[in-house]
Parts: structure tokens; C-alpha cells; sequence
């Protein structure tokens, strides 16, 4: 048949067909053949393992095998090939996802898949390995995680086991592998200026219990390590009560030589510029700068809301972030773990004992797992790897009773009640120790405090607030606990006043320069509490609880 006549002559005139399908159709059937154990030209053994596959299949999805057998390679030319530097179930996992595209990634196979896919040039699998380890970052597991890629030479992973060190050094410190840690890595560690710890003494009591684990070996290394911690950053009292006892610093005229010099860092001021930067430069973990959210609360008419918003300090800017499930008002917040907890509230018509969990990285509230008791009006403190959920109001009555939650376990307990009824009173962690302060009952507001001792659950009362006060900020810095304004039961304040525990004593200290009810207060960590503190304090409208 003449189709040129009939559809014209132009030699320009084609038509391209194409099918999708073909390559995804393709490789499933190449499986096929290959479980067949049809036309493969390939075996390769590893150990007492030996696995058959086509060489085209192989150069065409593995850098490592299109080298080898297309480069005229002894390899390239005969049929059985032994395999170094990775382990079966790995070769046989990576043949797999050369005809699949699929590769199951677990706990167990996770290394050796991520050694084998480097040998193997498989870039984007073992990224994948290097995300899946990012993922289950843990203090306990960290510092292997980080010598594991450096060995593979991952600088990923390096970098981001690194950032999880600096960001939860504390924690890692406590680890089996940190207690494992060869001097030279240890030193690597402590002396970085991205370490995030609240004070030096955490970088101290972790390099001493280093040294102490195996004292007879690592004694040796402790001026080298003193060296690295920056003893001049300790407060006088931390030198005199923990650095001078230690017999192991007593004993040496290096360590001692140190100890002098941060002695006189604090006695001799204008001799500072002496000491070297490198041991007076505070730390700073740049990445960890945070974010402040603020949670539920009123409108201007009186309406419980569930909105959140989010201030950046880096951009400077708030921006709307994910709302919670329900309104809540007058509701406890605390953060653990990194995350972000909401603890009961009001919503408008009742009170609430649901909990809501924010979880920043995947930007999503989960449902918690509720109180056992309705509160709003709560006092919440985080200490150590429990929050307190203290008091409160249920609709009906002001509340004495102490919910203790548990973050690993998911699960609440309840512990010893609080000596008072205490609703809209404050709460704050302190020495280890638990501080609830003021309040009210609903007939009176209170000046009175007590704490609650974790280790014996009890609460015993120290010395009463120098005011009453109920919806009152508190805060706790330098060792002391601070109570800022709040409601008396006639008038707001501005009045503040700081409790030092060692004395179990209140003291009046320069007022706001604004009364404010409901105030909520933070404060910075700084080397020198009384010249540097700082108050951030925000006033908002919020009714009786």
C-alpha cells in the first residue's frame, strides 16, 4: 500500500509513540527471570554465599558493577566474582533493589546496608540509611552513630550527630558510650564552644565521672582535660565546694595551677584579659535558638481560643502555627523532650483534663493521654524527666491534688498532694525540688509556699511570700526563685520578691514599673544573676479562674 499519496509526501511528517509503562513493566519481569535463574551471567559470592543476576541489570543500576564491567576489567569477563567489604544479607538486600527500586531499611540491617551501599557507589541508599539513623538519634546511641559514619567517611551524618551531641550534650554525658569515649574524642567533645549546657558545671561533673570510670588509666589525662573546661566560667562557690575537694585536682600541681586561675578570675577582675579567651569564651550553640509560642487563652470578649501562634527571634516575626484540637484557656504548658505539652484548660463551658502534644518537626498537635483529674488555672513544672501538673480549678473547687506525667511511659501517676488548694498559684522547678507558691482557694488568696521533695514525695512548707498573691509569675535563675506581680484580692502589682533557699528567706527587690495580674515570666541564664537579669513579662486580660 501507497500511503504517500493518500497522507501527502512530507517527509517531515512522523509520529512518536511512547509507553510509559514499558520500564516499570520491564523490571519486575528482569526479577522474574532472575528468580527463574534464566540467562543470569553473573555470580557473585560472598562467604559461603553466592548470588546470580544479569551484568546489564547490575552496570545498569550500580556505579560500582557498570565500572567494573565496562571498563575491560579481568571481572568483566568471567562468570563468578567474590565479593570483599560487605556482608551477604547487605549484597543480596542491594541486588534486590537494582531489579526493584525497593529496599527494606530496619534497625538490624541498617549498617551493614549503609557500608554496602558506600562500597557500592549507591548514593541515594545510603542517605537513606544516614535519614534513618538521623531519625532515632538517642543520648545512649548518639556517639556510635557519629563514629560509624565517620569511619564511612558520611560527613552528613558526622554533621548531624555533631548538632544532636552539642544540643543534648547533658544527656549524652550520662551514656555507657560517653564513659567509653577515648581521651582524645573526649577532648574533642568538651571543647567546643557549641555545647549547650545551662553552666560549666555540667562540662565538669561529666569529665570527672569520665575520669573516675577507669581512674587508674585516666587520672593521668585530668590537667589536659581541666585545660579544656572552662573553669573560669564556674562560680566561685562550684570552685570552692566540687573543684578544690576533688582529691584526684588536690593532688596535682597542674590541676591546682588551674583552679588558681579561675580563682582569680573571679577575685581580680582587672587582671581577666590575662587568661586565656579560649577558657573564658561562654558557649553558644548558635542552632539552638528556640521559638516562643503563645497558647489558647482569651479574646478581648471573654472566649476561650485554640490558636497558636509562633515568634521566630531570628526573623523577628509571629506567624500563625497549627491550632490545637480544642479551646483552651487559662491552660499549663510545659516542654519535655523537646516538644510542646498542653495540660487541661478551659474551652468556654467546662473544664478539661485532655492533654495535647506539639510535636515542632512534623508541625502536629497528637492527642495526649488525659489527666486524671479536670484542672484549669494549673501550675506546671518540668523537672528532670517528669512534669508536675499541680492543683488547679474543676469547675467546682480549687484543687490540692499533684498529677505527676511521665513523657517515656506515657502514663500519669499521682503523687502526694500539696499541703494548700491552689488554684492560679505559680510553680516552678528549683534544687530539685518542685516549688508551689500562692494561689488561692476561692475564699482566700495566699502568700504561703511549700515544696515537694521528688525523692521522699513529700511537700513541706518553707518560708511565705513577703505579699499574697495569686495569678503571679515565677521564675527561677542563679540558684533563687523569683515571684513577680500578680493579684492580692484588692489590686494588681508590681512588687517582686526573691526566695534564697539556703537562707529560706524572701527578699523585696526593685519593682516592674507596671502592676500586672497574670504575668508571665521567664528568665535568661546568665554568669552574674544579679547584674544580668532580665524580665520578660507579657499582661494578659484574663478574668477569674
Amino acid at each position: 500500500m501507497d500511503t504517500s499519496c493518500e497522507l501527502g509526501s512530507d517527509e517531515s511528517s512522523y509520529e512518536i509513540f511512547k509507553q510509559d509503562s514499558l520500564f516499570a513493566e520491564s523490571f519486575p519481569l528482569m526479577k522474574e527471570i532472575r528468580r527463574q535463574g534464566k540467562l543470569c551471567d553473573v555470580t557473585l559470592k560472598v562467604d559461603n554465599h553466592s548470588f546470580s543476576a544479569h551484568r546489564i541489570v547490575l552496570a545498569a543500576t550500580i556505579p560500582y558493577f557498570y565500572a567494573m564491567f565496562t571498563h575491560n576489567m579481568a571481572e568483566s569477563r568471567i562468570k563468578e566474582i567474590t565479593m570483599k567489604e560487605i556482608e551477604p544479607h547487605a549484597l543480596e538486600s542491594l541486588i534486590n533493589f537494582a531489579y526493584s527500586g525497593v529496599v527494606k531499611i530496619d534497625n538490624q540491617n541498617v549498617q551493614g546496608l549503609m557500608v554496602g551501599a558506600s562500597f557500592l557507589q549507591l548514593n541515594k541508599v545510603r542517605d537513606a540509611c544516614a535519614d534513618f539513623l538521623k531519625d532515632r538519634f538517642h543520648p545512649q546511641n548518639v556517639l556510635g552513630i557519629r563514629h560509624f559514619a565517620d569511619t564511612l567517611g558520611c560527613a552528613q551524618l558526622v554533621t548531624s550527630a555533631d548538632r544532636y551531641i552539642h544540643q543534648y550534650f547533658s544527656k549524652v554525658a550520662l551514656s555507657d558510650e560517653f564513659m567509653g569515649l577515648s581521651f582524645d574524642d573526649l577532648i574533642d567533645i568538651v571543647r567546643r564552644d557549641e555545647l549547650n549546657v545551662p553552666t560549666e558545671e555540667r562540662i565538669f561533673d561529666a569529665c570527672m565521672k569520665w575520669v573516675k570510670f577507669e581512674q587508674q588509666t585516666r587520672a593521668v589525662y585530668l590537667p589536659n582535660i581541666l585545660a579544656n573546661i572552662r573553669l573560669p566560667l564556674l562560680s566561685p562557690q562550684f570552685l570552692a565546694d566540687n573543684v578544690a575537694t576533688e582529691e584526684l585536682i588536690r593532688t596535682s600541681h597542674k590541676c591546682r595551677d588551674l583552679l588558681d586561675e579561675a580563682r582569680d578570675f573571679h577575685l581580680m577582675p582587672e587582671r581577666r584579659a590575662l587568661v586565656s579567651a579560649s577558657r573564658t569564651r561562654p558557649r553558644c550553640c548558635d542552632y539552638v535558638v528556640g521559638q516562643i509560642y503563645a497558647v489558647g487563652g482569651l479574646t478581648k470578649n471573654g472566649e476561650s481560643v485554640s490558636t497558636v501562634e509562633i515568634y521566630d527571634p531570628v526573623t523577628k516575626e509571629w506567624k500563625m502555627g497549627e491550632a490545637m484540637s480544642m479551646l483552651r484557656s487559662r491552660v499549663g504548658v510545659a516542654v519535655m523532650e523537646g516538644k510542646l505539652y498542653a495540660f487541661g484548660g478551659f474551652n468556654g463551658t467546662e473544664r478539661l483534663s485532655t492533654v495535647e502534644v506539639y510535636d515542632p518537626v512534623h508541625k502536629k498537635w497528637n492527642q495526649g493521654k488525659p489527666m486524671r483529674c479536670k484542672r484549669s488555672a494549673v501550675g506546671v513544672a518540668a523537672l528532670d524527666d517528669l512534669v508536675y501538673v499541680c492543683g488547679g480549678y474543676d469547675g467546682v473547687t480549687s484543687l490540692s491534688t499533684v498529677e505527676c506525667y511521665s513523657p517515656k511511659t506515657d502514663s500519669w501517676t499521682t503523687v502526694a498532694p500539696m499541703m494548700k488548694y491552689r488554684s492560679a498559684g505559680g510553680v516552678a522547678p528549683l534544687g530539685g525540688y518542685v516549688y508551689a507558691l500562692g494561689g488561692h482557694d476561692g475564699l482566700s488568696i495566699f502568700d504561703s509556699v511549700e515544696r515537694y521533695d521528688v525523692t521522699t514525695n513529700t511537700w513541706t512548707k518553707v518560708r511565705s511570700m513577703l505579699n499574697r498573691r495569686c495569678r503571679l509569675g515565677v521564675a527561677t535563675l542563679g540558684g533563687k526563685l523569683y515571684a513577680c506581680g500578680g493579684y492580692d484580692g484588692s489590686c494588681f502589682l508590681r512588687s517582686v520578691e526573691v526566695y534564697i533557699p539556703e537562707k529560706d528567706q524572701w527578699q523585696l527587690i526593685a519593682p516592674m514599673n507596671v502592676k500586672r495580674s497574670r504575668v508571665a515570666l521567664a528568665a535568661n541564664m546568665a554568669q552574674d544573676a544579679e547584674k544580668l537579669l532580665q524580665w520578660h513579662v507579657k499582661f494578659r486580660r484574663i478574668h477569674h479562674s
